[in-house]
């Protein structure tokens, strides 16, 4: 009789483990289902984020290692693999751009395609000299300078002036070519590109001639917003006209909007410390503005 309830007792407990595993398998069931991939995505987008914030700082090694995890834990994430190359190529590791190129080719044609515009952008850019010297180009071909920050009265900065001169030049040189002057941030009512308008048609310039971009607060909008004006006068190509040491970033900005970069005039002023090609410490700041420009997400 002992011996029966004993096993009876035993029979019982054995049933509540038992339901007891089936009640914790039911809820890591439903947690995996519910909980699993937002954290996962959790940990995706950190990795994400915390690329591209040492991308910004300038630690190359720590963001293409997040890079790498992130691609580890979802291989179908184009952008990142977009940056994995991008950023690879700044690192001069071959195999990785490679491998993220192919990957992303099957992955994301389009994703691709941009992607390798923009290694093409930077490598155009870093070849780039300073050229005070206009180009002889014909009326399909935009004349684009890019604005400096006024004085709180509204009134052109110095570095300004000596954009503007080496863009009078070239309109000079090509008299049929639209100009096209870019530059919002606006001081005391006045934006750049307005700015820039005045002085050149107070140097003789035509009126009509001119075509004004004010909403651009930086390089990369610079790019975006006049490529599409470019555009939309019938401009195929363009010479972008800007200062000695900010040429190179330009026109990698302009390159990957979709702008055919033709020629790069600059000013005078340091133009021949910023004659020798930038190491790659200084190439960073090219390709940062390059992936913006490509409106690659600097954080999701």
């Amino acid at each position: 009789m002992y011996a029966t309830r004993k096993v009876a007792t035993v029979v019982k407990i054995s049933r509540q483990w038992k339901q007891l595993a089936a009640a914790f398998a039911a809820v890591a069931a439903v947690t995996s289902a519910t909980v699993g991939p937002a954290a996962a995505e959790a940990d995706v987008t950190a990795l994400y984020n915390s690329a591209q914030r040492h991308f910004t700082d300038g630690n190359l090694d720590a963001g293409r290692a997040d890079l790498r995890a992130l691609i580890s834990a979802d291989p179908g994430d184009a952008e990142a693999l977009a940056l994995h190359a991008i950023w690879s190529h700044h690192a001069g590791d071959a195999a990785a751009v490679n491998e993220a190129m192919q990957r992303l080719g099957s992955l994301d044609p389009a994703m691709a395609a941009g992607t390798q515009r923009v290694l093409h952008a930077v490598t155009a850019a870093v070849s780039t000299l300073p050229n005070p010297l206009p180009s002889l180009i014909g009326p399909q071909t935009g004349i684009v300078v890019l604005g400096y920050g006024l004085l709180p009265d509204g009134a052109l900065r110095p570095e300004l002036e000596n954009r503007l001169t080496a863009a009078w030049l070239q309109a000079i040189a090509a008299p049929f070519s639209p100009v096209v002057v870019t530059g919002g941030n606006p001081q005391n009512g006045i934006s750049e590109a307005e700015a820039m308008r005045r002085w050149l048609i107070g140097r003789g310039l035509p009126a009509d001639r001119i075509h004004v971009e004010d909403r651009a607060g930086s390089t990369v909008q610079n790019a975006l917003f006049s490529t599409k004006l470019l555009r939309d006068l019938g401009a195929n190509s363009a010479v972008v006209v800007t200062s000695p040491n900010h040429i190179r970033r330009a026109v990698a900005d302009f390159i990957v909007a979709g702008t055919n970069v033709v020629g790069a005039m600059t000013s005078l002023e340091q133009l021949v410390s910023q004659l020798p090609p930038p190491d790659r410490s200084a190439q960073r700041g090219i390709y940062l503005d390059a992936t913006r420009t490509f409106e690659l997400d600097s954080s999701r």
